[in-house]
């Protein structure tokens, strides 16, 4: 162990204040950052520039190992109702990281229902991947209605996708993107990554064989109804539901969907989805879990009769049964602030 003072004292303090210099210097100039950060390494000697660089910039993490122990608690804890999603999903997104030669991007289509978790899976699987979940450098969210709007301009999008995803893959090769309203997707415009996610070594000198894709749609959400539909009134549990009774469904359904962004995708007819993920409508007793998530979120104690209150006011279907939240739990929130 080295004492304090002497040269190594002297060493030291001289590494100290080139880190709190290379600290000020990552607001202004990032190359400043670079010569700060490499000084630092070479008065230390303990520490490699990479590591040292990544404490004060995000770094792309492609090496870095999942913790699937941790998406395990987050899938299990914070999605409610979905014992299908929480099991396909940890097993995809642990089996491809765990995988160092993957052979293809890992590609899943979650469907179901608004308001039955899709948005909020994708943000756990992409923070657990990312530490900085959705606000990361290498976390791409696309919204169908926002990025792609005019119909007349298929072929602009195309373009501009392509190189969108050519160039942060270019950055980082584990790279999330996720494609959020696929059901409002102008028909053909995804096709334009069918090379991305195909199994070529590299596309263009790059492989993007590490990359995740991430499709959230509606389509499909009455197929998945009508399944979970079926099990309760043959007075079968929802959590007897296997994959195998929903998946060959769904990627059909949403094949010869009209209105689907995967309307006779190339994705779908070569097999490059990985999995298509089923999100079964909630019913009453998961609606009140979201409330009681949502209470704790907010720091508040929980109080049962605000939880009883605030499921009572959404609108249950089918007209006869009323099991399930039409909204799922997408209005707990907003209905949890007028109480």
């Amino acid at each position: 162990m080295r004492r304090a003072g002497g040269a190594g004292g002297a060493g030291g303090a001289a590494a100290l204040c080139v880190l709190l210099a290379a600290r000020v210097a990552a607001a202004f100039e990032p190359l400043s950052v670079g010569l700060a950060i490499g000084a630092a390494s070479v008065l230390t000697g303990y520490l490699s520039y990479t590591d040292l660089y990544c404490r004060f910039a995000e770094c792309c993490g492609a090496e870095r190992p999942l913790n699937a122990s941790a998406l395990k608690l987050d899938l299990e804890e914070k999605l409610f109702g979905q014992h299908l999603a929480t099991e396909v999903i940890l097993k995809a997104v642990t089996g491809f990281r765990n995988n160092k030669n993957p052979k293809k991007p890992l590609t899943l289509s979650l469907h179901g229902w608004a308001g039955t978790g899709k948005n909020f899976v994708s943000q756990i699987v992409a923070q657990n991947l990312h530490p900085k979940g959705l606000k990361s450098h290498f976390v791409h969210l696309f919204v169908s209605t926002l990025h792609f709007p005019h119909e007349q301009k298929i072929k602009l999008y195309q373009e501009q996708l392509q190189k969108w995803i050519h160039g942060n893959v270019s950055a980082c090769a584990s790279s999330v993107f996720i494609f959020d309203e696929m059901d409002k997707l102008h028909p053909g415009i995804i096709d334009a990554i069918k090379p991305f996610l195909d199994y070529y070594e590299q596309v263009d000198g790059i492989s993007y064989r590490k990359a995740i894709f991430i499709f959230l749609s509606n389509a499909g959400g009455d197929l998945i109804t009508k399944t979970a539909l079926d099990f309760w009134r043959a007075g079968r549990k929802r959590e007897e539901i296997q994959l195998k009774d929903l998946e060959p469904v769904l990627s059909v359904g949403v094949f010869n969907n009209k209105h689907s962004g995967l309307w006779h995708s190339t994705l779908i007819d070569k097999n490059l989805i990985d999995y298509f993920i089923p999100f079964l409508p909630l019913e009453y007793r998961h609606v009140k879990m979201c409330v009681r998530a949502e209470m704790q979120a907010r720091g508040a104690a929980i109080d049962e009769d605000v939880v009883t209150r605030v499921a009572d006011e959404m609108t249950f279907f089918p007209k006869v049964e009323k099991i399930y939240s039409d909204k799922g739990c997408k209005t707990v929130q907003s209905r949890l602030d007028f109480q």
